[in-house]
């Protein structure tokens, strides 16, 4: 059996997991609103190019929802690789393609299950967390920045069933892939790594740079997360170069220290030096990811009595970065500091 695998959303995430896929030998089709990107990949491939500037590129069908063939098979899987933002439309259009014991796949940030889930079912949602660092470049290129953490399990706390290890099995094509009882901790926290990237997206510098020069920043944003999961008892898994426990409130200088250090590494490894907010927002001219629904953390944020100022301060500069009503400096660092010592 070789799954078929309809992958909605071509650009960064789904770009980057497709052409590995197919490279690999799986049976795979995109599907993206942007025609001039869907165009660029039927007339000359998927390329995936790296950072000397080399490009490798594949052969995959690739459609807009508008062109998609109405006689095609149905897919086993539909993987939703959207902006959060995007989920509904994208699922709305991928239910009547699936087949009957067909799954959706949220290969996103945020937690967009339980919109999929309103409208394919419960039991029909896989989940995966994914921290890949790559861009949209233009039409047909989507630039590979590094591998990153990518894990694939169900919505609840349990064991992955036989199609959630189908899945991980078929992006393991991409690099180091887990199936996990607890996907949900992964995105947990990445809060804490997705506020320190965001922190280093209100200046225009490299991200190793500005957690090496800002700690007590970057360890302040991911102590609130954190220490929101201990008092809630929620269980953080670590990936790639973040440990959250490390940040926890009652941790000592030592250990913060030493895993800042190992995050500075991490970062300094990475051939993309910028985070994808920075990007969206500097580069490509357009708003961050918005979140599709409320999660509950700033309730379980205030239940549990955890001060969030310094993500919200964060959230607020990027908003106001987007909008083009704040401009990339340093007195923005500067400006959190004073938050954070107030």
């Amino acid at each position: 059996m070789n799954p078929r695998y309809v992958i909605i959303g071509a650009g960064a995430i789904g770009g980057t997991v497709g052409h590995a896929m197919v490279a690999a030998g799986e049976n795979v089709v995109l599907v993206d609103t942007d025609a001039a990107h869907v165009e660029a990949i039927r007339s000359g491939g998927l390329r995936i190019r790296a950072v000397d500037g080399t490009d490798d590129t594949v052969r995959i069908p690739a459609y807009t929802p508008e062109d998609y063939p109405a006689d095609a098979p149905p897919a086993d899987f539909a993987v939703v690789a959207t902006k959060s933002q995007h989920t509904r439309t994208a699922t709305e259009w991928a239910a009547s393609r699936l087949a009957p014991d067909g799954r959706v796949v949220s290969l996103q940030n945020g937690i967009n299950e339980p919109v999929i889930a309103e409208i394919v079912g419960a039991g029909r949602v896989i989940s995966a967390f994914v921290n890949i660092f790559s861009d949209y470049l233009e039409p047909g290129v989507v630039s590979f920045g590094g591998t990153g953490a990518l894990s694939v399990g169900m919505p609840t706390l349990s064991a992955p069933d036989a199609y959630a290890l189908e899945v991980a099995r078929a992006f393991r094509a991409y690099g180091p892939v887990t199936a996990s009882a607890n996907v949900g901790g992964y995105r947990f926290a990445k809060r804490g790594f997705g506020g320190i990237l965001g922190l280093t997206s209100v200046v225009d510098a490299p991200m190793a740079q500005v957690v090496d020069a800002h700690r007590d920043l970057a360890a302040a944003v991911a102590r609130e997360s954190t220490e929101v999961a201990v008092r809630a008892g929620v269980v953080l898994e670590s990936f790639d170069g973040y440990e959250p426990y490390a940040f926890r409130a009652d941790a000592t200088d030592a250990v913060r220290e030493a895993a800042l250090d190992r995050l500075v590494t991490y970062l300094t490894g990475q051939p993309k030096d910028r985070s994808g907010g920075f990007r969206d927002i500097a580069v490509r001219r357009r708003p961050t990811e918005k979140s599709l629904i409320d999660d509950g953390y700033a309730a379980l944020a205030a239940e549990h009595g955890v001060d969030t100022r310094m993500s919200t301060a964060v959230g607020r500069m990027l908003g106001e970065l987007s909008a083009g009503t704040r401009e990339f400096t340093p007195a923005n660092l500067d400006e959190l500091r004073a938050i954070l010592n107030a």
